[in-house]
């Protein structure tokens, strides 16, 4: 654990810069350090701000007090063109941010959630949960053999917190709900917009697409997510997997997402995805996957596409199409060398088949 206080590493926190090693002993500080924990909410809400800031109008005494300024403005500009150019520019970006923090302030949730128990006897922090328990950012909920708990997130879902479970609450915001799931299980149900509600864990970030979902962390980081109703988006570091309803996921630490597979699938396309993503088998494993799709299996297929050697793709993209016919503009050429418009294109015409 740090000794002295994070600040100057929170950016690279936040960017995903920190060595795994760096960043478990950066959650073990944050985990007890409030001051740090505020900063990093900090960073995030501005960097948040800053990438989907949204066009709001500002209230009408602001924009009357502006258009009466610029019309006494007006009449000195001939005189003093530059003075007046930099006034209005100055106006007009003093203009954005009052409607940033007006709509901020209109905005934004209290930086807490609540939770209740369900079960047994949850802790948030040192104190058990009675009733409806107040749970804010930077705080620890636990649960232990016997018990388990439900947190309302915002006005957006819940998620309910099975047996030996551990997980903190991050972020609460307009722009970012988000939970880091230590070890143990959750099942969230969640009605809003895509990429508002994470759960972090020790080797990959679950991103909602509206959906449901359960998300399990073992004591040695090794994680799986199944998808109950919509998507979800399992990241680490580049590396994502799209999972839709009816299918996992697992995920490893300093690996990350593996390869989506259906709740049906046969056992022996499953044994050869754990070996093909967390083992180093090649062909072999390809070899096997290859034999046991199905028409619906074409979700391994194409996330398998991409992250297979080169060689290999000529053999997943054949049985592929073998499988379901490619729509107009997926060309072999392009799906082999991964264009991007391509995979984008027979994903959105694959998933009516998944």
């Amino acid at each position: 654990m740090f000794r002295r206080h994070i600040s100057r590493q929170l950016a690279a926190y936040c960017d995903g810069q920190l060595t795994a090693e760096e960043r478990q002993r950066a959650d073990a500080h944050l985990g007890v350090c409030p001051r740090c924990q505020v900063e990093l909410d900090q960073i995030r809400f501005v960097a948040a701000m800053v990438e989907g800031l949204p066009i709001v109008e500002a209230p009408q005494s602001i924009r009357s007090s502006i258009e009466r300024a610029l019309d006494a403005d007006v009449t000195l500009t001939r005189a003093r063109p530059i003075r007046s150019w930099r006034f209005a520019t100055a106006l007009a970006m003093a203009l954005v941010v009052i409607g940033a923090a007006y709509w901020y302030f209109r905005q934004q949730p209290k930086a807490e959630w609540a939770v209740v128990r369900l079960e047994g006897t949850p802790s948030v922090g040192s104190s058990r949960i009675e009733g409806t328990t107040r749970f804010a950012v930077g705080d620890w909920l636990q649960t232990d053999a016997f018990s388990r708990a439900k947190i309302k997130v915002s006005d957006i879902g819940q998620v309910e917190v099975e047996p030996n479970t551990r997980l903190r609450l991050v972020a609460a915001r307009p722009a970012e709900h988000r939970l880091a799931l230590i070890r143990g299980e959750i099942s969230a149900t969640i009605s809003a917009p895509p990429r508002l509600f994470f759960v972090d864990t020790v080797s990959s970030i679950a991103v909602d697409l509206g959906c449901a979902y359960k998300m399990q962390v073992d004591d040695a980081g090794f994680g799986l997510l199944r998808v109950t109703g919509g998507w979800v988006s399992l990241e680490w570091e580049g590396r994502e997997s799209l999972v839709p309803a009816g299918a996992n996921c697992r995920t490893r630490p300093r690996i990350g997402p593996g390869t989506p597979f259906f709740d049906d699938a046969s056992e022996p396309l499953g044994r050869a995805l754990v070996r093909f993503d967390f083992e180093n088998a090649g062909s072999s494993a390809i070899d096997a996957v290859l034999s046991e799709s199905r028409p619906r299996d074409t979700l391994t297929l194409w996330h398998l596409l991409k992250r297979a050697d080169a060689g290999f793709r000529p053999r997943i993209y054949d049985r592929m199409i073998t499988l379901v016919p490619p729509p107009s503009g997926v060309t072999r050429e392009k799906a082999l060398k991964l264009d991007p418009e391509t995979l984008k294109r027979w994903k959105e015409e694959l998933a009516w088949t998944w």
